[in-house]
C-alpha cells in the first residue's frame, strides 16, 4: 500500500481529478442522473476556499484544491453525459494526468437506489463510454 509501514496507516490517497458526471440545465437538476454534479458540489464545500467557476477550454465548472502539497481538480462537464469525455480530456491533457489519476462520479441504473459501488476498472454497465 502507497505510504505504509507496520507501524503506520495508509496515507491517503486523493485521485487528481474527480469528474461529476450529469446533464446541464434545469430539467436535470436534483435527479439521479446528475450525482455526479451533486457530489462534486458536496466536495467543493468540504475544503476551504474551492470556487467553482465556468472554464469554456474545459468544457465545464471547475475548482481545485491541494492536500497534502498535491493539486485535486473537481469539474462538472457542462457537455451532456454522451460528450463528457471530451472535457475530461482537455482537463488531463492541461495538467499532464494519466487516465489512473481520475474518479468518475456517475449514476448506475444497474444499481439500486443508495448502493455505492468502486471499482479500478471494469464494464461500463449502461454507460457504454466509461
Amino acid at each position: 500500500m502507497v505510504g505504509t509501514t507496520p507501524d503506520q496507516p495508509p496515507a491517503l490517497v486523493l485521485p487528481r481529478l474527480i469528474v461529476g458526471l450529469g446533464n446541464p440545465g434545469p430539467k436535470y437538476d436534483r435527479t439521479r442522473h446528475n450525482i455526479g454534479f451533486e457530489i462534486i458540489d458536496a466536495l467543493a464545500k468540504q475544503f476551504p476556499g474551492v470556487s467553482l467557476v465556468e472554464n469554456k477550454r474545459f468544457q465545464g465548472v471547475v475548482g481545485e484544491f491541494r492536500s497534502g502539497g498535491d493539486r485535486t481538480v473537481l469539474i462538472k462537464p457542462t457537455t451532456f453525459m454522451n460528450n463528457s469525455g471530451q472535457a475530461v480530456r482537455a482537463v488531463l491533457d492541461w495538467y499532464k494526468l494519466e487516465a489512473g489519476a481520475v474518479l468518475v462520479v456517475y449514476d448506475d441504473m444497474d444499481l439500486p437506489t443508495g448502493k455505492l459501488r468502486m471499482r479500478l476498472s471494469g464494464g461500463a454497465g449502461r454507460h457504454h463510454r466509461m
